[in-house]
């Protein structure tokens, strides 16, 4: 088996253990202790991997682009794959964070019959879609354990998610689709040999990572059962900074929030923030109007430039002697 992969394996199932046993034992350490500090260094990570990118000097235009820049007019324009302007920045920007505009163009090379050919990854694209927006779902259903009343969008969402109205309690679509996207994901990485070739611990770790707290989430709701009553009195007092641990709360619980305190602590400094380095990308927030627009470096030092003259002055002298032609002889 591919160390990678083992190792995050590990890691994660060691996770639950620690969690599910520590729960146990440690309730206010493991129900306020870890989730305070994980939130923690979830806020001031992000906030610090945002500032030192925003921090970050980009003295060049390097959009990447996928289409026909501006020239003559003439010539068919792709404003929104090769912005020019601000308003076709926002568009471009717009499609790529809500609909994975460049996720949807990729392509996968393979060679058949001695050719190489291109294949779109439309199922990649589409997973990753479901991927992102079932697990917002998820996050936004959460809070109706930190807020009282509720939303009335909350209420819309719930309603939504649960439409279906199949058994008791009712199925959440989003869960479900969140582990099966996260699944996809990580079957890709394993059975496609060159995406296998490139993964790293730090590829497989966060998709078993949410793998884990997906499927401990669905037992939770269906299988285990565990007191809502009692799980939003603790949730309620975390969120009012007056935290208690009450008693009935099972190991499953703990190991389910253990895991999920590890993601936020772990967001910042993993590839998972590339949901907010995509804002700040200059591949994909600079518009192409290099040949509009004359773009000087902002580290190109002063220099003070010798002309012709100045330079004849300096050595009108030497260069006669030496029978070099002159524009002034005084």
């Amino acid at each position: 088996m591919n160390q990678h992969l083992l190792y995050s394996l590990a890691a994660v199932v060691v996770l639950g253990f620690i969690g599910y046993a520590g729960g146990s034992g440690l309730p206010y350490l493991f129900g306020v202790v870890i989730p305070y500090a994980a939130m923690v260094l979830f806020f001031a990570g992000f906030a610090m991997r945002m500032l030192g990118w925003v921090k970050s000097p980009v003295p060049f235009r390097i959009p990447t682009t996928c289409g026909q820049q501006q020239s003559f007019s003439w010539i068919q324009h792709s404003k929104y794959d090769n912005p020019s302007d601000t308003k076709g920045v926002l568009v471009r920007m717009l499609l790529e964070i809500f609909l994975f505009r460049s996720l949807f163009r990729n392509t996968r090379n393979e060679i058949r019959e001695g050719k190489i050919t291109y294949n779109l990854e439309i199922w990649l694209w589409l997973f990753g879609l479901v991927f992102h927006y079932s697990f917002l779902v998820v996050l936004v259903r959460h809070l109706r354990f930190f807020l009282e009343p509720l939303p009335a969008v909350l209420k819309v969402v719930e309603t939504l998610d649960g439409i279906l109205q199949i058994g008791l309690p009712g199925i959440m679509l989003s869960g479900f689709m969140l582990l099966g996207a996260v699944l996809f994901l990580f079957a890709r990485r394993i059975l496609i040999p060159q995406v296998r070739y490139i993964s790293l611990m730090a590829d497989y770790f966060p998709l078993l990572l949410i793998v884990a707290i997906a499927g401990t989430g669905i037992s939770l709701r269906y299988f285990t059962k565990v007191d809502i009553f009692t799980v939003k009195q603790m949730t309620m007092s975390l969120a009012t900074f007056s935290p208690m641990v009450p008693e009935g709360i099972g190991g499953l619980f703990y190991a389910h929030l253990f895991l999920v305190s590890v993601l936020f602590a772990y967001f910042p400094f993993s590839k998972l923030m590339h949901s907010g380095g995509i804002f700040l990308s200059p591949t994909r927030n600079l518009a192409n109007n290099s040949r509009a627009v004359r773009h000087i470096n902002p580290w190109n030092p002063k220099l003070k430039f010798v002309t012709y003259a100045d330079y004849e002055d300096e050595f009108r002298e030497k260069m006669i002697e030496a029978g070099l032609p002159v524009e002034k002889k005084e």
